[in-house]
């Protein structure tokens, strides 16, 4: 009798033990999933941490202070540098140029894209060696390229001129980049020809998600090629154009390398975009208080953009 009441009560502690040894291990799993999904975001968080999360706070301490450079001795002076760049005519006019740029190149950009999109979404002998020609200009390294822009529009050795001028187009050299109204246009050129890659593998991207068989109902029901855009093509396309149209105006509003290499924010200030003019008093003149200040101005423009393009994106 003893021995059977052993044996069960033996019997009854083997589950509890082997229960105890799972949830042990289950906690164990646990932690190493933590572990691990800590491991994982790591680098992301690092990257983060030093390179937009500590720039930004240190471009608000700067522009809250008034360091320059060469000097170790800055101090707070609150909304100084603000107060001295609001009453900046050639900072309103920084302004106007880079709503100018960005506005510009996205409209041109768009008008390139979308033909270039359709035509690349049909089939044709030599299509993926023109999809890979197309993109050059989008993975040449930016300072090589505006090299090439720049003499293409170099008022002696231009090649557009000697085109321009030989088509009878124009009577003598153009000051491409001389030139007030000409020196926005070529910048917006140079942009748009490094850029227009981008928008339309983006819009051939939305082409290619848009089902074959809804073209061809469209079709059947009598619908013409704009009506199948505007009704069938349209709204499915809409959500990836957006998502790649709010990278591009991203891309142009903080745009630096290519407005600098090609004109330095000249003529007469008439080019300047916030980068090279941040660039320009923050660097050159020293003032990095103030170059902070312009840098940080274009937070809420590009704030108010994304929140207004993602809650586009979240209605669609």
């Amino acid at each position: 009798m003893e021995e059977g009441v052993s044996r069960s009560a033996s019997a009854g502690a083997a589950p509890a033990s082997a229960a105890t040894v799972h949830a042990a291990a289950g906690a164990g799993w646990g932690r190493s999933e933590a572990v691990q999904g800590f491991i994982w975001i790591a680098p992301a968080f690092l990257y983060l941490a030093f390179f937009i999360a500590y720039p930004f706070v240190m471009s608000i301490y700067l522009s809250l202070s008034s360091a320059r450079v060469g000097s170790p001795d800055s101090h707070f002076v609150g909304l100084l540098n603000y107060t001295r760049l609001f009453q900046d005519p050639v900072f309103w006019q920084t302004v106007r140029n880079s709503f100018v740029f960005t506005i510009g190149s996205e409209l041109i950009r768009l008008l390139i894209g979308l033909p270039l999109a359709f035509a690349l979404n049909r089939s044709f002998k030599g299509k993926r060696i023109v999809q890979g020609i197309i993109l050059i200009p989008f993975v040449i390294p930016i300072a090589l390229s505006s090299l090439a822009w720049k003499w293409m529009f170099d008022s002696l050795y231009s090649v557009i001129n000697w085109m321009l001028m030989h088509a009878h187009i124009i009577d003598y050299p153009w000051q491409w980049l001389g030139e007030p109204g000409l020196a926005m246009w070529s910048v917006i050129i140079m942009n748009v020809w490094r850029g227009f890659p981008f928008s339309a593998v983006i819009l051939l991207a939305g082409l290619t998600a848009v089902p074959q068989e809804v073209i061809e109902a469209a079709k059947i029901d009598g619908a013409g090629p704009l009506r199948r855009f505007h009704y069938v093509v349209v709204p499915i396309v809409r959500p990836i154009l957006l998502v790649g149209l709010l990278y591009s105006v991203v891309f142009s509003f903080t745009d630096f390398s290519a407005v600098w290499l090609l004109t330095q924010g000249g003529p007469y200030n008439t080019t300047h975009v916030f980068g090279t003019y941040a660039y320009n008093i923050g660097i050159n003149a020293g003032d990095l208080g103030m170059g902070a200040a312009i840098t940080l101005f274009i937070f809420p423009f590009l704030a108010l953009i994304v929140i207004f393009m993602l809650r586009f994106l979240r209605r669609e």
